[in-house]
């Protein structure tokens, strides 16, 4: 079973060969790797362009933003299975694809989708905090609840059926794309209940109270146009209480 990771990544040339590594340091074998490039202009297309022997995909043209970038991967992929691993990202360990293979394999899911944990921008060894999810339970995403999308993987039939991610939204696009196919579509999800992804601190949707309100704003949007119920209170509640488990586990 092929599976595609599309890396997407503008201006970005401090990183995104640690990341470039980290899907050539994989032991699963059948993977198609797309990196998609903004256009920048800081040297990132010349690490990436060290590699162009062993990338199946390159492009490098400007877009409309990191979600323009990813359906323009997606698009591209050939894989049964599509996954996403940003320019800031790494894998946790060289086995985490023979994982997601195996839960496509063995299960009749469509999706899955496992645990991060977010580093420090230079000593990545430096934990700075855990995403752990759960397997997927009706009004979960009404409590603040989603998937970590690095960790997301979803066959490319899905994409094809119900659609890419959507360009009106300026930070939670990927949310409303896993609300869409896993909330109101049913298709069949699995949690992997492990560590799979090394995310940098400071990603767009990571960025203090700004961010905050703007990905609430943009959750309202997702659950309400996708025909679901969005209940503020509650769902600030959530919020606070998952806020609240973050200091004290610090």
């Amino acid at each position: 079973m092929k599976i595609s990771i599309i890396t997407v990544v503008y201006n970005n040339y401090q990183t995104i060969e640690h990341t470039i590594l980290s899907v050539f340091g994989q032991t699963y074998s059948d993977i198609e790797y797309i990196v998609v490039d903004g256009g920048s202009t800081d040297g990132t297309l010349d690490i990436i362009n060290k590699y162009k022997d062993k990338i199946s995909v390159i492009i490098s043209e400007k877009d409309e933003g990191i979600y323009d970038a990813m359906n323009k991967g997606i698009k591209l992929a050939t894989g049964m299975v599509i996954g996403t691993l940003n320019a800031d990202d790494m894998f946790y360990d060289t086995n985490v694809l023979v994982d997601v293979a195996n839960v496509f394999d063995e299960n009749k899911v469509v999706c899955c989708y496992g645990n991060l944990i977010y580093v420090d921008r230079v000593d990545t060894e430096k934990i700075t905090r855990r995403w752990i999810s759960r397997q997927f339970e009706e009004g979960l995403f009404s409590k603040s609840w989603t998937p970590a999308h690095p960790t997301f993987y979803c066959k490319r039939e899905m994409f094809e059926r119900y659609g890419y991610y959507r360009l009106d939204f300026e930070i939670a696009a990927d949310v409303e794309l896993m609300y869409r196919f896993i909330q109101k579509h049913r298709i069949t999800s699995k949690y992997i209940p492990r560590m799979m992804v090394k995310m940098r601190n400071a990603g767009i949707s990571n960025q203090g109270l700004k961010s905050t309100i703007t990905i609430t704003r943009e959750m309202k949007k997702a659950i309400v146009e996708n025909g679901g119920r969005f209940n503020l209170i509650k769902y600030l509640f959530y919020k606070g209480f998952k806020i609240i488990q973050f200091i004290k586990r610090k």
